[in-house]
């Protein structure tokens, strides 16, 4: 069972993410919170597994606890629900830790699998917004001359990562490049040990930083 604590201070919205989500078998909603102070006075009684978050609040905002949370060394995922598709704030949430990103006109399956992805350690950012978040990172310029790094990426990692950043899959890497779905895995593996990042889109925030891709 997954532990989720919806966090939206639109009461209706909030009422009716709880509601959908706990009519799942295999979700629990464990609380719910209307604004960012709230939220992380809950956390601490209702240890979640994956928090449901809006940006958007009174008092504390999402990135506030996203920043809050960023100083705990065993907070929970962190999957952002927002109506507002902005480019700076994708960004900013995604350098704080979030590790997913969707927007509220989702379906409920598209959401619920969006809980289980985090909650099983992966990222997901929506596909649109995942491109976009690739072009913007390509506009900005880097915080480094050059690739500082111990092992530098081989051709073949730097064409996994290009993949990765425009949202493909595992199995989409693998097809594109005629690779086996294990060998792209150890790729994956072997890019984020090389860039010191934890989860695919930090690789790629990294990456362009590093002026990799």
């Amino acid at each position: 069972m997954i532990r989720v604590l919806v966090v939206d201070d639109q009461t209706l919205v909030r009422e009716g993410l709880v509601a959908l989500l706990g009519s799942l078998a295999d979700l629990e909603v464990c609380g719910e919170a209307a604004d960012g102070e709230e939220a992380l006075r809950i956390l601490e009684e209702s240890a979640p597994d994956v928090v449901l978050l809006d940006l958007r609040m009174p008092r504390l905002d999402g990135l506030g606890v996203l920043e809050a949370l960023s100083a705990r060394p065993a907070a929970p995922p962190v999957l952002v629900l927002t109506t507002f598709d902005d480019d700076a704030a994708l960004l900013e949430a995604v350098r704080l830790g979030a590790r997913g990103y969707l927007l509220k006109d989702v379906r409920l399956d598209q959401l619920a699998d969006a809980v289980r992805t985090v909650a099983a350690g992966g990222e997901l950012i929506h596909p649109s917004l995942s491109s976009r978040l690739v072009e913007t990172l390509a506009g900005r310029p880097g915080r480094f001359d050059a690739l500082d790094l111990p092992d530098p990426l081989t051709r073949r990692e730097k064409a996994v990562l290009r993949l990765a950043a425009a949202g493909c899959a595992n199995e989409e890497i693998a097809r594109a490049l005629g690779l086996a779905v294990g060998t792209v895995k150890n790729h994956v593996s072997t890019i984020l040990s090389k860039l010191g990042v934890r989860d695919r889109t930090r690789a790629v925030l990294r990456a362009y930083e590093l002026g990799v891709l």
